[in-house]
């Protein structure tokens, strides 16, 4: 099993929702959460000048077996993307076990 851990953009966050839906990946958590990105320019709109080294994003949090991380990865990749700068982070990292805690199943089945 796999942990995957994406930063994305609170914009991009209903389209990555959705991709995931179709390919099956039903069950992650996200939460908002606020980073320092590599922009270091801030930006000025109707003459107030905003800082934008502060920037708010949402982080979800998805685990999968084995066989679904390409898939789920590249769904994110391909959901999230704008072009632009800030568009966000994937990590992966292994997962030793999970257990549904209603039914004590675990490994794949606890994950289903």
């Amino acid at each position: 099993m796999k942990k995957i851990e994406a930063i994305i953009r609170k914009s991009q966050f209903d389209d990555v929702k959705k991709a995931l839906h179709q390919i099956e990946v039903n069950f992650f958590s996200y939460w908002d959460v606020t980073g320092v990105g590599n922009e270091k320019q801030g930006h000025v709109y109707r003459g107030i000048s905003y800082s934008t080294t502060d920037i708010q994003r949402r982080y979800l949090s998805i685990i999968v077996s084995d066989e679904f991380l390409e898939k789920t990865v590249n769904t994110i990749l391909e959901s999230a993307y704008t072009g632009n700068v800030g568009d966000g982070k994937i990590f992966v990292s292994e997962i030793i076990d999970a257990y549904r805690i209603r039914t004590k199943e675990n490994g794949h089945a606890g994950i289903n």
